[in-house]
């Protein structure tokens, strides 16, 4: 292994570090340069001397490595991010909260670096040679550049989580919960097999796209004290018509023109029939036109402004992740250019459904941190059914088809049961059905044009 080979190595393994930097600056209010360098110093330390003891082990306790130290990262990953996600919620001052003690960075720094203990067994059997000198001297430094490397990442990663956090407070911290957990469990899934195609290249990450575009809208709350009647309609439009673009041409288009039409048929109407049930079986508010759908409940106008946008994310997050799949399954269901293209208009039309959530809270009279923060959590729904979704196209390929177009029926009838009845009211209307027109022949055009 020569030094262009482990510094891609050393990229890679910061990577997880990276992350958590960002949530740790997210989560602290002001970080100082003691901070920063402390986040560095632990992060790197221990990415660094993980390969060293794996290498000094060598293939011994291979077994016991490759087995426990997985499940160690996603349950040391998943406590922190839920006890970050709790905290959002909590009125006691972010900065008594925020944790850069001996215990907690501790157990963050072996849970983002406990799996590179099998990087160093590697080592082992593909030497690093970057010098001449004996074979520990050369993993020595070739450990010493890992940590530089994870260092550098890693300080940088807190000051864009502060710049970030210290302004939207509770939902960037919401925010950097999630990702801790969805890193954790990326670790696990990799270990158990079902991401084998992921490799170094951390592909898992862009089913979180979606949900970036839910932090941007619902981040507009800071920004926009008001939205006026006819924007609203032109972005309701626009929601529309990407959605009803990517349910006809990525999923249906797809399914008939590589399967059969009756499956596809049948499929789409049980996708049609999965949603609406969907919607009356959970109690929720449409904002525009503040009708109340579902079972009676006593739930707060807040929440089931939420639960309207969660309804609406379930099978946009199932949409991206049978596109994945059907890529990675190789088998031509699906080229990458048309997976990106749907997964970047489901972000593109996640930014107005999220202000649609945080706006409407807001105007009711909650403060506008706690207003981004529902704006948020109405988003996370997406990427953990993306990665069900993949793993269930990994493990049933002969079902990817069918899938999409159950899929693209849940997504049609969601169109056609919110956003074309919401974008229709008032004298402004025609603004909305020009936006949906617009977009639906612009996401239409870059499918296929993806596709060739």
């Amino acid at each position: 292994m020569g030094i262009l080979e482990l510094l891609l190595l050393a990229v890679g393994l910061s990577m997880d570090a990276f992350a958590v930097s960002i949530c740790k600056g997210i989560e602290t209010r002001k970080a100082t340069a003691g901070q920063t360098l402390l986040c560095g110093i632990w992060f790197g330390g221990f990415q660094g001397l993980m390969p060293l003891i794996g290498y000094l082990l060598g293939s011994r306790l291979e077994f016991i490595i490759s087995k426990v130290a997985p499940w160690l990262a996603f349950i040391l990953l998943s406590i922190i991010g839920v006890n970050m996600i709790r905290e959002a919620f909590s009125e006691e001052d972010e900065e008594t909260r925020a944790g850069f003690d001996v215990k907690t960075m501790f157990l963050l720094a072996v849970a983002t670096s406990i799996d590179a203990l099998a990087v160093g067994i590697t080592f082992v059997a593909v030497p690093v040679r970057i010098m001449n000198a004996s074979g520990f001297m050369n993993t020595l430094v070739g450990c010493l550049i890992i940590v530089a490397t994870t260092f550098v990442f890693s300080s940088v990663g807190v000051k864009i989580g502060n710049a970030f956090g210290s302004r939207f407070q509770s939902g960037a911290e919401a925010a950097g919960g999630f990702v801790l957990v969805f890193i954790g469990l990326k670790i696990l899934l990799e270990h158990l097999g079902v991401l084998q195609y992921i490799g170094d290249q951390n592909v898992i990450f862009g089913l979180l796209i979606p949900f970036l575009g839910t932090i941007l809208g619902a981040a507009l709350v800071f920004v926009v004290e008001e939205i006026r009647e006819d924007f609203k309609l032109i972005l309701t439009g626009m929601a529309g018509g990407i959605m009803m673009a990517c349910s006809v041409w990525a999923l249906l288009h797809t399914a008939i023109l590589k399967g059969d039409i009756f499956p596809a048929a049948i499929g789409f109407l049980i996708g049609v029939a999965f949603q609406y049930l969907l919607d009356k079986a959970i109690p929720h508010t449409h904002v525009f036109t503040q009708a109340e759908e579902g079972p009676s409940s006593e739930l707060k106008y807040p929440v089931k402004v939420v639960l309207s946008e969660i309804i609406h994310h379930v099978p946009e997050g199932m949409a991206v992740g049978i596109v994945y799949a059907g890529v990675l399954n190789g088998g031509a269901e699906i080229s990458l250019p048309v997976a990106i293209a749907l997964t970047v208009g489901i972000a593109l039309q996640n930014i107005p459904e999220a202000v649609f959530v945080s706006a409407p809270i807001r105007a009711d009279g909650e403060i506008k941190s706690k207003s981004f923060l529902m704006g948020v959590i109405s988003g996370i729904v997406e990427p953990l059914l993306g990665v069900i979704m993949v793993v269930i196209g990994s493990i049933f390929p002969g079902s990817l088809l069918f899938l999409m177009a159950l899929i693209g029926g849940a997504v049609f009838f969601l169109v056609l049961e919110e956003n074309i009845p919401s974008m229709c009211t008032g004298k402004h209307s025609d603004k909305g059905t020009i936006a949906f027109t617009i977009f639906f022949c612009l996401m239409m055009v870059v499918t296929f044009v993806s596709g060739r």
